[in-house]
């Protein structure tokens, strides 16, 4: 991405209070950055330093009390409900922890789904060519309990990618899968990013996981206080650390 161009996501002074009163927490505090297109971000921190509010705010999930969210050059503050629903299904995907596929729908069906709802047949080919990147073109037409955890992941990750999203958020996306599938997942992620000029953005705890991405935001107190460039396990170790 060349310096000038314009990132896919900006923040700007966004804040997030949740109550009022004495009993009003903050969770975020004055925030900014940009997420480049094509990069893979991780966000860290301990419980309670606003990480997974940065990813609600940043996605339309939740509107900051402060501060402005642009995704793909559009201002979220000044969508309507309608609008902003509307964005999330088409131009924002999302990968969960619990993989959240309709245990009633083949894994095909809950690819297919975002575009459906949205009254949008899939483009030619546009399924076929995901499932086969992902290497699941074989499974497409069994239901999620017939489906490993990893299995389950890739059809989540090909139901992110479906409507050609501008940015796919993901909330501790190895969260429920055995180390080896993880590792497995990491890497369809980080080709989703390389091959396909994806943007990532990832929320997790694990800084083996968090070493995939290309920096890692690390926060605190709802504050971004560092970020660590090319990550390593052993950098965002000591990141985490030094802000104990």
């Amino acid at each position: 991405m060349s310096g000038d161009a314009e990132p896919v996501v900006r923040l700007r002074g966004v804040g997030k209070v949740y109550g009022t009163g004495p009993s009003a927490v903050t969770a975020l505090r004055d925030l900014d950055h940009d997420f480049a297109r094509g990069s893979f971000t991780a966000v860290m921190g301990r419980s309670g330093s606003g990480k997974t509010t940065l990813l609600q705010c940043a996605a339309g999930l939740t509107r900051p009390t402060s501060g402005s969210v642009s995704v793909g050059g559009a201002d979220l503050s000044t969508l309507g409900e309608a609008e902003l629903s509307g964005m999330r299904g088409l131009r924002i995907g999302f990968v969960f922890q619990a993989f959240n596929l309709l245990p009633a729908l083949t894994a095909r069906e809950n690819i297919e789904l975002p575009l459906r709802l949205a009254g949008r047949p899939p483009a030619p080919g546009r399924v076929d060519e995901l499932v086969d990147r992902m290497g699941i073109a074989g499974h497409v037409h069994r239901r999620p309990h017939e489906l490993s955890g990893g299995q389950q992941q890739r059809a989540a990750i090909c139901r992110a990618l479906v409507a050609g999203p501008e940015v796919v958020f993901a909330d501790e996306p190895t969260g429920n899968l055995d180390t080896g599938s993880g590792r497995e997942i990491l890497a369809v992620l980080r080709f989703v990013v390389d091959a396909m000029g994806q943007t990532v953005i990832m929320v997790t705890h694990d800084p083996a996981v968090a070493s995939r991405a290309d920096r890692v935001l690390l926060l605190s107190d709802g504050r971004l206080v560092d970020i660590v460039e090319s990550p390593t396990a052993e950098k965002i170790v000591t990141g985490l650390e030094a802000r104990r």
